[in-house]
């Protein structure tokens, strides 16, 4: 009797098979960290599924959907897509992180990428090797949803989300409420950390400025301009999507974003003024590190000067009693002075007051 074919397990794919075969799709289910049915700023009861949620909002014409994701994969985005009806490339931008802050509009949904970033405390700036972690959070909303998807360990809502269902009447003015308080909180985060980094900064100046150059470690300094270019990164490219959302830079089209949502736009502008300040901040923190380096490399710079002087100071000392050796080494039959009963400490006083009249010189020039 033939043998029945064996089924192919997980720890047992023979050579040439697809592994998504034996490895089961992850439902959405895992990537989702909350979701809530928001009517008039009031969270109703949870819903079995995103599906149901959505169905209940649009059924009854009031509310939206706030879906919290962490970290998807592809297939897992896609179920989302499906349900929301996304653009691919939305889908694309949520899965595969690192993307540079922006904001883009498909149809009527409102995409916004935000970098976050996170101060590591450190002990010693000597041994510390990241100072600044970031993330990102993602938000993709529509008329009546909002979908974060988050990246990074460092990027959790659940304060913000706790606050808005604190202040129901916030909540009520829909999914652009939600937009608002995710970029504030963000943007805080940025003004926390440039604060934090300040004491650095001043303690590299310090450091830069009373350590001798033979003592300098212009590595430290580096590592800081390595960490405040990445946290430029994540600030500067954000005040044009902040400058959309105020209405300071034309309207927005967008059904996330109604035309009267003008308290709104004030509260963006608020967050806008924040991380202009933010931004002063880092682009300080850049300069005052530059004038650092250029102030490092001087100080090596002289102190090779320094040295050099110094050994050419003694090299000229030293070729005195040198020129002296080389004269009378040649050993000629006719030199009278080698006759002479004191010519050994004549010369030897000679060379000591020509070397030392030489390093006079040579100190009162600084040289020595």
């Amino acid at each position: 009797m033939p043998s029945m074919p064996r089924m192919l397990q997980p720890g047992n794919r023979g050579p040439g098979k697809n592994p998504e075969v034996a490895t089961p799709p992850v439902p959405v289910a895992r990537a989702i960290v909350d979701c809530g049915v928001y009517v008039d700023g009031i969270r109703q009861p949870t819903p079995p599924d995103i599906r149901s949620a959505l169905a209940f909002v649009r059924t009854t014409g009031s509310g939206f959907v706030w879906l919290g994701l962490h970290a998807p994969d592809e297939r897992q985005m896609n179920d989302v897509a499906e349900t929301f009806g996304l653009h691919p490339l939305m889908v694309e931008d949520a899965v595969h992180a690192h993307q540079r802050p922006k904001l883009e509009t498909y149809d009527d949904t409102l995409f916004l990428v935000l970098r976050t970033v996170k101060y590591i405390d450190h002990d010693d700036d000597e041994v510390a090797n990241d100072i600044v972690e970031t993330g990102e959070i993602m938000v993709l909303a529509g008329r009546d949803f909002v979908i974060t998807v988050r990246h990074g360990e460092h990027t959790h809502l659940a304060g913000v989300r706790a606050r808005l269902e604190q202040t129901p009447e916030h909540l009520r003015l829909g999914p652009a409420t939600v937009v608002h308080a995710i970029a504030d909180r963000v943007v805080d985060s940025y003004l926390r950390v440039v604060r934090e980094m300040e004491a650095d900064v001043d303690g590299l100046e310090e450091r830069v400025f009373a350590a001798s150059s033979r003592d300098l470690d212009i590595d430290v300094v580096y590592l800081f301009k390595r960490e405040v270019l990445e946290l430029r990164r994540a600030v500067q490219p954000l005040a044009v999507p902040l400058s959309l959302l105020s209405g300071s830079s034309g309207t927005l089209e967008s059904a996330a974003l109604t035309p009267h949502d003008t308290e709104i736009q004030r509260h963006f502008r608020d967050v806008a003024d924040h991380l202009t300040t933010a931004n002063d901040l880092v682009v300080e923190y850049d300069e005052r590190l530059t004038a650092l380096l250029n102030a490092a490399a001087t100080k090596v710079s002289t102190q090779m000067n320094t040295d050099m002087r110094k050994i050419s100071a003694w090299a000229a000392i030293a070729a005195v009693p040198t020129a002296a050796a080389g004269i009378y080494g040649m050993n000629f039959d006719f030199m009278p002075e080698l006759h002479y009963r004191y010519s050994y400490p004549l010369l030897l006083l000679t060379l000591f007051a020509v070397c030392f009249t030489l390093w006079r010189i040579f100190h009162r020039s600084h040289w020595l």
